[in-house]
């Protein structure tokens, strides 16, 4: 008798009222947890009526017209709740070189916890001497290195041309981002970590794609502090494509990069060559590699194709350079070009520059250590020890007092009198930041001059050798689903049509 209340009470907890009470309960909790008040001094303080989440939903659905919106109702600096984490932004370009000198932010503190939760690199947090030297394997990304990638890369793009593309007499139509996906991939894989010596090569390249794009796509939710119960396969593809790249199985392929040889042996010195984490830290890289080249490739030759005007442009810039150093386009593949070279072409960066402006989301995150006070030109503000702050370049790409009609595409913004423009104006002032996709101080982009140059590589070879149409001449929209990280995936793939010029 004594054990019949006990059992009808977890019946009672147990049926759907007593389950949607639990959730109600938990909801509340979350709430109370996640919201805080504003103190004496601090920014202006937005929460949303979400809990944990914030604004979160309205900033993802629109963050350019949110921000601006925000802008004009509290100024420049403003800390927002987003998906269980304080932020404050800073607006303010004239701002950006106090935030990038005060010592009490952190940007290691801030890559440390993405690498743990998006790659599972735990050592980094407790060995600081492996996150040096592997730091300055970066080295390896520039100079000489980047000319030796850049030959390799180009050697890797006629491979996968010939024996694809080359072999297209007639009109192929295929997706945009789709097309992209493959070419990018795999050049960038093979350049950097080799080729595939046995077994169907093909097949490991489409495996490992298809399983990367399934990672990416689950990468913020990865980031969040959401429960990895409800975040579905997302961890199991991880561990698959660690598993994909330890030491054991990149064993395989012949043809590393200087620098994975060199990160290899780093890797090698503070683990035990068969650590599964070793395999982590090469995912990381491959993600930083490629993550954004993509959308990137996509985006510029999307807009090109829209704009006749810009395809006339560039393609004479590049016969007159093929011209001026003696190439003649024949049946094959005989393009080579030079870092030099591919940097003179100031028509072609400009397109990748403005598509870049247009798409680049990225934020310039640190973690605030200690409580502090931050300076403006109005008021200073006070801001709390485990926050983040958060530069937002987008508010500047999008500001028409720097760009004239920001929301257009315009493929010689950059370029000014044929040579390279970098002067922009706000409020009277010469702007020293007005275009960051890459990052800003420690933690800028490494890899930056290996990207840019892959995109105009392969925009030189097919503006060379084919003929290239789009059929969806519709207008995309960005999807913010990596909002605040990296350049933005277009909303909907597009068709396109390709063939090799006669």
């Amino acid at each position: 008798m004594g054990r019949f209340p006990l059992e009808t009470l977890l019946q009672r907890l147990l049926s759907p009222w007593g389950l949607a009470l639990a959730a109600a309960l938990l909801l509340l909790v979350l709430c109370l947890r996640a919201r805080r008040t504003r103190r004496p001094g601090e920014p202006p303080l937005i929460q949303g009526w979400l809990p944990h989440f914030g604004v979160a939903l309205e900033v993802g659905k629109d963050p350019i017209g949110v921000m601006k919106t925000l802008q004009k109702q509290h100024g420049d600096t403003f800390t927002l709740l987003l998906g269980g984490k304080y932020i404050t932004f800073i607006l303010d370009p004239s701002q950006y070189q106090l935030v990038m000198k005060n010592h009490k932010l952190s940007f290691q503190q801030f890559s440390n916890d993405i690498l743990k939760k998006a790659f599972s690199i735990q050592k980094f947090i407790t060995d600081e001497g492996l996150s040096n030297e592997l730091h300055d394997c970066y080295q390896y990304l520039q100079g000489r290195s980047l000319d030796v990638l850049l030959e390799n890369m180009m050697q890797n793009l006629q491979q996968v041309f010939e024996a694809q593309l080359f072999k297209t007499t007639n009109w192929t139509m295929t997706h945009l981002l789709t097309f992209c996906s493959s070419v990018i991939f795999e050049t960038t894989f093979t350049t950097i970590f080799g080729k595939v010596v046995a077994g169907d090569r093909t097949k490991f390249i489409t495996e490992l794609r298809n399983d990367f794009f399934k990672f990416d796509a689950k990468l913020i939710h990865l980031l969040s502090d959401i429960p990895m119960d409800l975040l579905g396969n997302a961890k199991s593809i991880q561990k698959k494509l660690i598993k994909r790249l330890t030491s054991e199985n990149l064993a395989k392929i012949q043809g590393w990069s200087e620098v994975v040889q060199l990160r290899q042996a780093i890797l090698e010195k503070h683990y035990t060559s068969t650590d599964f984490e070793i395999g982590a830290h090469h995912l990381g890289f491959l993600w930083a590699s490629v993550a954004n080249t993509i959308p990137s490739m996509a985006w510029t030759i999307y807009y090109i194709l829209r704009h006749p005007e810009a395809m006339a442009v560039l393609r004479d810039e590049i016969d007159h350079l093929q011209e001026s150093t003696g190439q003649k386009r024949g049946s094959g593949f005989s393009i080579h070009i030079t870092r030099e070279q591919l940097d003179s072409l100031v028509y072609l960066e400009s397109a990748i520059l403005e598509t870049l402006r247009l798409c680049s989301f990225s934020s310039i995150m640190r973690f605030i250590q200690e409580d502090l006070t931050l300076p403006s030109e109005t008021r200073d503000y006070l801001l709390r020890k485990g926050d983040l702050l958060a530069i937002f370049p987008p508010i500047l790409h999008y500001d028409p007092e720097i760009f004239e009609a920001p929301e257009e595409y315009r493929f010689d913004r950059f370029v000014e009198n044929g040579k390279k423009k970098t002067t922009f104006f706000k409020r009277g002032k010469k702007l020293k930041y007005y275009l960051l996709p890459f990052g800003l101080g420690t933690s800028k982009c490494p890899g930056r001059f290996l990207a840019v140059n892959e995109i105009k590589q392969l925009l030189v070879v097919l503006l060379t050798y084919f003929d290239l149409e789009i059929i969806d001449d519709k207008p995309v929209q960005l999807d913010y689903g990596h909002f605040l990280f990296g350049v933005q995936y277009p909303a909907s793939d597009v068709l396109f049509r390709y063939k090799v010029k006669s």
